[in-house]
């Protein structure tokens, strides 16, 4: 939630510049807060709609609730292979297609130089390697586009996780890498 309130927070401070320049009457200042204001409010849209909830429900979802939960635990539905070094190795090298999602942890560990290796490195033996990005993964959006590009990984096998949704079934191995908390 913290990044969302972070563009609300952002968007705040370009209406109140905007503001402000109407009462200095500066125009300059009234255009740049506008569109400060304009894109923080465009860029919490956008991450409320990546994770289904509504800007009140991230801004006030915690307010009055205690921080233990009632009830019963949500059920997991679904299976997942867990495997060692060795196992992940065997599967990338008869892997025909392969996506890596990052996230955070990605980042913190400074992942994306080996990453981008492994990519390189499956892709020259023609396997269909693509980076799978959440619109609100890492701590901003757009972090994990920068430190990949920064680790020089073509920005075309880099793409939103809207454009991947359908190879997922299709797909021979999905990494996911310090983003434990979308499983």
């Amino acid at each position: 939630d913290m990044p969302v309130v972070i563009t609300v927070l952002n968007s705040y401070s370009g209406w109140a510049l905007c503001a402000e320049g109407f009462m200095l009457n500066n125009s300059l200042m009234t255009i740049v807060g506008s569109l400060i204001g304009s894109s923080g409010a465009i860029l919490s849209y956008i991450m409320c709609k990546a994770m289904n909830r509504s800007l009140p429900n991230v801004i006030l979802g915690g307010f009055g609730t205690s921080s233990t939960g009632g009830g019963e635990a949500m059920a997991i539905e679904g299976t997942h292979t867990e495997i060692m070094t060795d196992g992940v190795v065997d599967a990338l090298v008869n892997a025909k297609s392969v996506i890596v999602v990052p996230g955070y942890g990605l980042c913190a560990a400074r992942a994306q130089y080996p990453v981008a290796a492994i990519a390189e490195l499956l892709t020259q033996k023609g396997v269909n390697f693509r980076f799978g990005i959440h619109p609100v993964a890492g701590r901003m959006p757009g972090q994990l586009n920068v430190l990949l590009a920064e680790a020089g990984v073509p920005y075309d096998i880099v793409l939103e996780m809207d454009e991947l949704n359908d190879d997922f079934p299709d797909t021979d191995v999905v990494l996911v890498i310090g983003a434990n908390d979308t499983v």
